[in-house]
């Protein structure tokens, strides 16, 4: 368990050499569930199903973000476990209320950006705003925003769980996380492609509702009329 946590710190700072190192953890059968739950979240993430993502993603952010904002915060000397119960406190959180995890999944990102632009000495300045902003953002465009970040998610889970399965073509994938530029590129591809089909393509779930109901309504006129051409024909018979 600690190297896992060792490995996702590299996703504590742009370190795309870090994000790719972590295949190196996941033996073959993990790295192919990895793709199998990558493309389920690429086709089908932003729907009904991100309630069940929105909990392990609540966990990522705690462990990824709780020890860049207490630094960047000048908090030091917390307790290094603190992480792993913000991540536990987030999971149940995301599983409950997924749209809480939507707006910190934006608004944290967003956050940090406004307080680097700002400076050290009024990182808090940017850094509220930009939670609030970016969050609220999120939130009033939540299928949106969910697919978006499902078929991020998806995409890499691809990438990574791919590299994990194919590790004992020792040389192929070696050369493959030499260069983690190409493998960001093809996962942010597969995370477009992704994003478009939840978004464009594939109905929202209140259409879904609604074709769902409209159906069943034209199976009932049917049966109906079924019932109907049957009692009429046994009249006529009768006569």
């Amino acid at each position: 368990m600690d190297a896992y946590l060792e490995a996702l710190k590299a996703y504590q700072s742009f370190n795309p050499a870090g994000w790719v190192a972590i295949y190196r953890l996941l033996p073959m059968w993990a790295g192919i569930v990895s793709c199998v739950v990558g493309i389920v979240l690429l086709l089908f993430g932003g729907g009904r199903l991100f309630r069940v993502l929105a909990g392990p993603m609540g966990a990522l952010i705690g462990l990824a973000w709780t020890g860049v904002l207490l630094t960047k915060f000048g908090v030091s000397g917390a307790d290094p476990r603190l992480a792993t119960a913000a991540a536990a406190v987030l999971a149940v959180v995301g599983f409950l209320f997924p749209p809480a995890i939507v707006y910190l999944g934006v608004g944290i990102p967003v956050g940090l950006l406004g307080g680097e632009i700002a400076g050290p000495n009024d990182f808090l300045i940017g850094f509220g705003p930009g939670l609030i902003l970016g969050g609220l953002v999120a939130a009033v465009l939540h299928r949106q925003v969910a697919a978006i970040l499902s078929s991020m998610l998806g995409a890499w889970l691809l990438v990574i769980g791919a590299m994990a399965a194919l590790h004992q073509f020792g040389g192929l994938v070696a050369a493959m996380a030499s260069q983690p530029w190409g493998l960001l590129i093809a996962a942010g591809l597969f995370a477009i492609a992704g994003s478009v089909y939840q978004i464009a393509v594939r109905p929202s779930p209140e259409e879904a509702e609604r074709q769902q109901a409209e159906r069943q309504r034209l199976k009932v006129r049917q049966a109906e009329q079924k019932a109907l051409e049957k009692r009429w024909s046994a009249s006529r018979g009768g006569k």
